[in-house]
């Protein structure tokens, strides 16, 4: 058996907007989610910048989770649930008219942000709060649903995973809905000295809004962003009996392992050219058909040199033809929660036949040779995308989307 797999519903949280159409709107105008930390006393660190969620997010939680399950909540946790609320909601799913038995809970999960910046932790809900497995226990709660529900941890690929193993469920007959995503925040002055003491964090911090230069010859390291997305993943068939809207369609993915290096790509970005051919086998698509790269693009000198690298390998002289942009230059590195970010941002730019830029793109790299996006959104049909995303540990995903 099977089925294919269709997005019926979408929600983001993100440093840009609390809804979809905030977040796609601050996108195409080329914005930036980069401030200056205000969760904390920045000033000990190198780096004093993130793209931080909007303080207006907790009003809206509140809005949709219940008061005595919030406080046993970590923020983080409380963007993901939103962001699954949301999204379920956007798809206009009825749980209590489908075999809750057949509905499934995924999430990419690096950590609960539990740590020294969260709020009104208590011994009652400090178990709670740092259990990595309550983002998808929460949402499984709240829908009283019965499938599988379990989480992710990957690194920075971690809910481009959640994403593939939902799309797995339903193709293999296993599911006909399945809730993915994910949600970060490692906004804090541990992770970011520890982050600076491997030399990974840019320490632009002046202007905070261009310190996320992906392909730039003057590229300094990532930004730490933050938030949650989330997809309601369905079996085609029951998205259209239901008469649902239908974003797009999981064509296929793969994901590898490099064996290769905690925390440097495979020389030359073999490990990723291989994920990338690899996805376009599974979903039976040629490279011929790819319109637009969503690449990992973190904005550092060995992603972004090997991730070129990569296309080229991949996709040989049509390379040069393949629009290819970074959303974090906007949205800053979001950790766990970046598969499903940026596959949502994909997801849209199908939609919408707008291809996101790569801002900050102002000093070319010469070794850097491909068709970035710069600074400008492209008006432009895309009927075959590709979204990757690479992590510490040698952890690679490649997302094929298609209209």
């Amino acid at each position: 058996m099977s089925r294919e797999v269709v997005i019926s519903g979408m929600g983001l949280i993100s440093s840009l907007g609390l809804s979809l159409e905030e977040n796609w709107k601050n996108i195409c105008d080329g914005k930036s989610g980069v401030k200056r930390i205000t969760r904390f006393d920045p000033s000990n660190c190198a780096t004093q910048i993130a793209a931080q969620v909007p303080p207006e997010f907790e009003e809206l939680s509140k809005t949709w989770i219940r008061k005595r399950a919030a406080s046993q909540m970590t923020r983080v946790t409380r963007m993901c649930v939103t962001a699954a609320k949301i999204a379920v909601a956007d798809s206009g799913i009825k749980f209590d008219s489908i075999d809750k038995n057949r509905c499934s809970v995924i999430m990419g999960v690096v950590n609960t942000g539990n740590s020294s910046v969260e709020r009104d932790t208590t011994l009652q809900n400090t178990v709670f709060k740092s259990m990595t497995n309550s983002m998808s226990a929460w949402i499984s709660l709240e829908y009283q649903l019965t499938g599988p529900n379990f989480s992710v941890n990957t690194a920075c690929a971690s809910s481009a995973y959640a994403i593939a193993f939902g799309y797995d469920m339903i193709r293999n007959g296993q599911a006909d809905v399945v809730i993915v995503g994910g949600a970060d925040s490692i906004i804090n002055p541990e992770e970011i000295r520890g982050f600076n003491a491997l030399y990974a964090l840019s320490v632009a911090n002046d202007p905070p809004e261009a310190a996320s230069r992906p392909f730039s010859k003057d590229r300094d390291g990532f930004v730490i962003g933050e938030g949650a997305g989330v997809l309601v993943l369905e079996a085609k068939n029951s998205a259209v009996h239901r008469q649902a809207h239908i974003y797009a369609q999981i064509a296929g993915y793969a994901l590898t392992s490099e064996g290769y290096n905690i925390m440097a790509p495979m020389a030359d970005g073999e490990g990723m050219a291989r994920t990338m051919l690899l996805a376009l086998e599974n979903a039976g698509i040629s490279s011929e058909e790819v319109d637009y790269i969503n690449a990992h693009g973190t904005s550092t000198e060995l992603n972004d040199r090997y991730e070129t690298m990569a296309i080229k390998s991949a996709f040989k002289e049509r390379a040069y033809q393949i629009p290819v942009s970074s959303l974090k230059s906007m949205l800053g590195h979001t950790i766990g929660a970046a598969g499903a970010i940026e596959t949502i941002i994909t997801v849209l730019a199908i939609e919408n036949g707008i291809i996101p830029p790569t801002i900050n793109y102002v000093t070319p790299d010469p070794d850097l040779d491909l068709d970035y996006v710069p600074n400008i959104a492209r008006r432009k049909e895309v009927r075959v995308a590709l979204s990757n995303s690479f992590g510490f540990g040698g952890h690679n995903a490649t997302i094929v989307i298609k209209k």
